[in-house]
């Protein structure tokens, strides 16, 4: 009844699993493939084109036609306008409206401000005063020395020389970077021209010392010993004058109250030698009938201070205590009346005395824009504009009802000078405005005592450093209309010279 057979199979199709089911396959992720492309813009697609829209194709074959150009028509506009061309070339050329103009990249400061107000604790302690302030070839450097000047005492009291780095990240106003103890009371102030960390100073026994800011230990590099060489007197300005020679330092000037103008040269056993010399003798000063009298007899006339001539290196002048200035020569040849017990011969430099001032001259200022002017001021509270040409001054400003101790051109402005009174004020003086009036009076210590000293900074033209008598330097930053030279101030420095001498 039963047996095996065998049926052929049926297949039936899954509609569910067709529905439902998904190709499998082998990924990283659980999402779909990211398509990246590297490029230099957003876009996927870049194209270099020189306009921002496209152009049409038409548009590029007649931009690469070559232009249709009407020469005959060119020449004949060249020919009609030659002349008219040609006249204003030449009036162009020959014109002075953009004389000492100077395009100024630097930021405009429209006020004047105090940046930075320095000092040394232990010279204020002290009661002792800033002689003197110097700026070293970099311009980033302020050196003063600290003494006294209201002392006629020989002082033996100690003094320093203080220098800040005003660059320097963590400027510290109360605390030096470097800080010499002087054994007497250092006078006067010079950095080498070109040598950022040689300093000269001058000091009230007399002596020249010469430091090397890179030495910390023992900084004294060169120094006149007291010889009979070495002034008698206070030493109160110290100049740097280039040498002939390539390889040397430059021949150091001091000028004292002995009378006396001595040229230093440095010697290999850390010694200053005396190089060359000048005596100023009353008898031996050429003078006019307006001038005083000096005294008779071999007088010696003390020097206050110096100032030589950008435009000529045997040039120089000196301010006296006579009262009057003096142009002197170092070509000098004839020798001085007295005979000190000096190594060399002294000569006699002087060659014309100017109309002298109402006391003492404390500062000369020889301009670095003309070769025949120069500045001087004094006990009077005048600062006098000379001609070298000429006894008589030019001009006579009053500036203070007290004495005025400094007074320096500025290194930028042909027509600005600046001077440091009594009264604790600094003035600028800006001819360009007013040759009665100072354009700007900056009130340097509060109390009323006098301003020492001043400087100018040549690299940094807008800064200017004063010292007085609380023991202070001031660091003023100066508006840009006393650091900009105007147009033509050359040529009104010039007519300002040429018509009054006339």
């Amino acid at each position: 009844m039963f047996g095996d057979v065998a049926a052929p199979g049926v297949n039936l199709e899954s509609l569910w699993r067709s529905g439902r089911g998904a190709p499998s396959g082998a990924k990283s992720c659980q999402t779909g493939k990211i398509s990246t492309a590297e490029a230099a813009v957003q876009a996927y697609t870049s194209q270099d084109a020189g306009v921002q829209t496209d152009q049409r194709t038409d548009a590029v074959r007649d931009f690469q036609q070559e232009p249709q150009v009407d020469y005959a028509s060119l020449l004949s506009f060249l020919q009609r306008v030659e002349d008219g061309v040609v006249k204003e070339l030449n009036k162009n050329w020959k014109s002075r409206a953009f004389d000492g103009f100077e395009v100024n990249w630097t930021d405009q400061n429209e006020t004047v401000v105090c940046l930075h107000t320095l000092s040394y604790p232990e010279a204020r302690n002290q009661n002792l005063q800033v002689t003197s302030v110097s700026w070293n070839a970099t311009g980033s450097v302020i050196a003063c020395s600290y003494g006294r000047l209201d002392d006629g005492d020989w002082s033996t009291e100690k003094s320093y020389v203080c220098t800040w780095n005003l660059d320097r990240r963590g400027l510290n106003p109360q605390r030096p970077d470097l800080m010499v103890d002087v054994p007497s009371s250092v006078m006067c102030l010079a950095f080498h021209p070109s040598q950022p960390s040689l300093i000269a100073g001058g000091l009230f026994t007399g002596e020249v010392v010469v430091w090397d800011t890179s030495r910390r230990e023992d900084p004294v590099i060169w120094r006149t010993g007291m010889t009979d060489d070495t002034h008698t007197d206070p030493v109160y300005q110290v100049n740097w004058v280039p040498d002939a020679e390539p390889r040397a330092h430059g021949q150091l000037w001091s000028v004292s109250t002995d009378g006396k103008i001595l040229v230093w040269r440095e010697e290999r056993d850390g010694r200053l030698a005396l190089a060359a010399g000048f005596a100023v003798m009353a008898q031996q000063i050429p003078r006019s009938a307006r001038l005083k009298k000096f005294t008779c007899g071999e007088a010696a006339v003390g020097i206050t201070s110096l100032s030589f001539s950008p435009f000529d290196p045997h040039v120089f002048v000196v301010g006296v205590e006579g009262g009057c200035s003096l142009r002197c020569s170092a070509a000098a040849e004839a020798l001085a009346l007295h005979r000190p017990g000096s190594s060399v011969p002294l000569k006699a430099p002087a060659e014309l005395a100017f109309s002298p001032h109402g006391g003492l001259v404390y500062s000369v200022s020889c301009s670095p824009f003309h070769r025949n002017l120069f500045l001087s001021c004094g006990t009077d509270g005048q600062v006098h504009l000379h001609s070298l040409l000429q006894p008589e001054p030019l001009l006579s400003l009053q500036l203070s009802k007290k004495y005025l101790f400094c007074v320096r051109w500025s290194p930028v402005r042909p027509l600005l000078f600046a001077a440091a009174s009594g009264e604790g004020d600094v003035h600028l003086v800006d001819l360009e405005k007013s040759s009665q009036k100072p354009a700007l009076s900056l009130a340097q210590v509060a109390g009323g005592g006098p301003v020492y000293c001043l400087e100018f900074n040549r690299q940094q033209p807008q800064l200017l450093a004063a010292g007085d008598a609380a023991g202070t330097v001031r660091v003023w930053q100066l508006s840009s209309d006393f650091t900009e030279q105007q147009p033509r101030e050359k040529t009104r420095l010039e007519q300002l010279a040429s018509e009054i001498t006339d």
